[in-house]
């Protein structure tokens, strides 16, 4: 097998694309570091709180001062700019990796899908030589220049970014989607004020097309890209439905990020086919087979190199998946629901109060979440058990710091998905530090309920 696929994923092809995303994949961060700065978030991320949630796994990451992140942030802006630029590349990318994935580790609070998207992007930048042609460090060192890369490079990218909208589409296979159109009937109800259009947005039946548009959009944008005869049309088509839902819902660069970072569905030598079209002249045909007589590609794919890209590969498909070994709906108990690509198919509420006991006092005293955490911050625990179970963690532990034995925490926690009615979330009998994180099944986590979400309408106007 591999005898014959080498030549197809070695196969020598213009760097054009490549090189056009990597300027695109800079400026990106750039955009978004100087939008981050400018939006105050670092104080309200990084400065306000006095608690931060950790990632399983990553416990060992602690939140810099202010001062520092802030500091980040600028670094992640002048990374962005050598990216963009090609300058000083390989040390560019690792840093901005470590940089930008060392801000996103901070708490969970701020976890986004485009975040990740971006650092395992940048993982994928610091292997991928895509200095090599229009750069400055070509400029710097001309004997690093190359006109063509191996085809296994697009490929790798293209998987990247195509695995998103897979499983966007596979956590759309619920009946909350697609036939009670939630929860976009909610989201759309909060946006009959938009002009033009906002009339048309309170109607269930507008909820339920946009519901099955979204659906069918991620189903198909991938394989209608690497189609030859659909590219461009798909490629509008992605643009208009990425451009009216950035407008539409408050979901940040995620919209921007997928329209640039598409374009390598493109043929390898797009820049400049779309280049000479504008100057109105003959471009050659990107998908030519390039002249034999080219000089070597960089890093050709070795037999070593396709057992780690497989399992690259087969990480990125099986890793989302790990939600469906738990029972029940992912969007209620959460287990496996981050780094699995369920992009905008939720809209949870929640309320928390802790129960705390010890030895120094029979009554149980009643502790709110504001105590430790930001409104932001409480917003976001309020519907994720694990963040959850977290805080009654730190709240017995500052209640032991305070001399308290025999500290018990316990919760009640309710909460509404999708409209419904509001249910139990956590189970109120368990003492939460008996309970440890992990992959394990969280029985704690009471079962969803099983009624149907509601239908909204506009309100009636007096």
């Amino acid at each position: 097998m591999w005898q014959r696929l080498q030549p197809s994923l070695n196969k020598p092809i213009a760097g054009q694309s490549l090189a056009a995303f990597r300027v695109v994949f800079g400026l990106l961060a750039v955009i978004g570091g100087a939008r981050f700065l400018a939006s105050g978030w670092v104080d309200q991320f990084f400065g306000k709180p006095t608690f931060f949630f950790k990632f399983l796994g990553a416990h060992w990451v602690s939140v810099a001062p202010p001062w520092a992140m802030n500091l980040c942030i600028w670094a992640i802006i002048v990374l962005g700019i050598c990216i963009t630029l090609g300058l000083f590349y390989r040390l560019s990318t690792v840093l901005f990796f470590l940089v930008f994935s060392y801000v996103e580790l901070t708490d969970v609070t701020n976890y986004l899908n485009h975040y990740y998207q971006v650092s395992l992007l940048a993982l994928l930048l610091c292997i991928l030589p895509l200095h090599r042609t229009f750069s400055l460090d070509v400029w710097r060192k001309p004997t690093l220049r190359v006109q063509h890369f191996p085809a296994w490079m697009v490929l790798l990218l293209r998987f990247q970014v195509g695995v998103v909208y897979v499983f966007a589409a596979i956590a759309k296979l619920n009946a909350d989607w697609l036939l009670h159109a939630q929860p976009l009937n909610i989201w759309l109800l909060a946006r009959t004020d938009t002009p033009l259009i906002g009339w048309m947005l309170g109607s269930f039946e507008m909820a339920m097309a946009m519901s099955w548009i979204g659906f069918l959009h991620d189903l198909l944008i991938v394989p209608a890209l690497l189609w030859r005869r659909t590219r461009v049309l798909a490629y509008g088509v992605l643009v208009v439905f990425h451009v009216a839902t950035g407008l539409l819902f408050n979901i940040g660069m995620f919209p921007w990020i997928m329209i640039v970072t598409a374009t390598i569905f493109f043929p390898p030598d797009w820049p400049k086919a779309f280049w000479q079209r504008i100057r109105r002249r003959d471009g050659k045909s990107l998908d030519n087979e390039p002249d034999s007589s080219q000089q070597p590609t960089p890093m050709p794919l070795a037999r070593w190199g396709a057992v780690l890209t497989s399992i690259w590969c087969f990480f990125h498909i099986a890793f989302p998946l790990r939600c469906m070994a738990y029972p029940g709906p992912v969007l209620w108990h959460e287990q496996g629901m981050r780094f699995a690509w369920n992009v905008m198919v939720r809209e949870k509420t929640g309320s928390v109060t802790y129960k705390v006991k010890h030895a120094e006092r029979t009554r149980e005293q009643l502790v709110v979440p504001n105590q430790y955490l930001t409104p932001y911050q409480e917003k976001e625990m309020a519907t994720q058990p694990d963040l959850i179970l977290q805080l009654a963690h730190h709240i017995a532990q500052d209640y032991r710091d305070q001399g308290y034995t025999d500290v018990e925490v316990r919760v009640d926690a309710i909460a509404s998905l999708n409209g419904r009615r509001s249910a139990p979330l956590i189970d109120p009998t368990v003492d939460l530090t008996q309970i440890e994180d992990g992959f394990a099944r969280a029985h704690w986590i009471l079962p969803a309920p099983t009624t149907d979400p509601i239908r909204l309408k506009p309100a009636t106007k007096l």
